[in-house]
């Protein structure tokens, strides 16, 4: 992989819905002067630009909250509108802080379902487009059709992360690269043997790209990376794991009972 690369921000202005997504872009990518799309472009979208594009916001005038909805609202401070929503978008509710649900999603553990109502019009929300890795793919050939180049697309959301401050970019849809590389059975510097290293390429193409787009009004919602020598591949989707595999959830979900002892949670 090259070390050297570039990232553009392409300001596009408001998206709605129906737009031709792809003619933003172009025009944006012109305006930045980073000329057209070349072969082994990697094209980042915000996933709200592309869920907008593609009509998935949500009026809350028209949400009836259910009765769920109408608790979990209560417990957690949250308008039953947007719970009600976001209850549609969960594969399942781990829990939740005030302001937020925490929720399980396309084996994705993520606030709110990835419902977001920043960069939504008054009275409107907006969740994850409904097939990320199908959005990815459909621009992707797009671009090959108009411009005959075989580039990546990767959409990407911002999310926090286990004990840290702030978010940071994270790939919800690709296709085009590998979203992981697998470095299991190269040598480190001492020669050892790795045996655990996988790494989340698409999720640091992601946040490199957060830098330049921003999460306000910065109007940005795309990025263009250039430079970055990664093989181009027929590839499309995210790797994710089972939420026992993580060792995040799964200590969540299954704590060890000698641990608890220890801490003096049991008797």
């Amino acid at each position: 992989m090259n070390t050297r690369f570039c990232v553009y921000g392409l300001k596009t202005g408001i998206i709605y819905a129906g737009d031709d997504l792809l003619e933003h872009l172009r025009m944006a990518w012109e305006r930045c002067g980073c000329g057209t799309i070349r072969q082994g472009d990697i094209l980042v979208l915000a996933e709200s630009a592309v869920a907008m594009a593609e009509g998935r916001q949500v009026w809350l005038a028209e949400v009836t909250p259910c009765k769920e909805a109408e608790e979990l609202a209560s417990r957690y401070g949250m308008d039953p509108r947007v719970v009600e929503v976001v209850l549609q978008e969960s594969d399942r509710v781990v829990g939740g802080i005030p302001g937020f649900l925490l929720c399980l999603k396309n084996g994705t553990l993520l606030p709110n379902a990835g419902v977001d109502q920043s960069n939504a019009p008054p009275g409107c929300i907006i969740p994850l487009p409904r097939d990320p890795d199908g959005s990815a793919e459909r621009l992707r050939e797009q671009v090959r059709k108009t411009w005959g180049v075989e580039v990546a697309v990767i959409i990407a959301d911002s999310r926090t992360h286990a004990m840290r401050l702030g978010c940071a970019g994270v790939a919800i849809g690709c296709a085009g690269v590998a979203s992981v590389i697998d470095e299991r059975g190269r040598k480190d510097l001492f020669g050892r043997e790795l045996h655990v290293t996988q790494r989340a390429v698409a999720d640091c193409i992601a946040s490199a790209a957060e830098l330049v787009m921003g999460e306000a009004d910065e109007s940005t919602p795309a990025a263009l990376v250039r430079g970055l020598d990664l093989p181009m591949t027929q590839e499309k989707g995210v790797a994710s794991i089972d939420a026992s595999a993580c060792l995040f959830m799964g200590v969540a979900l299954h704590p060890d009972p000698a641990m608890l002892r220890h801490q003096g949670k049991t008797e």
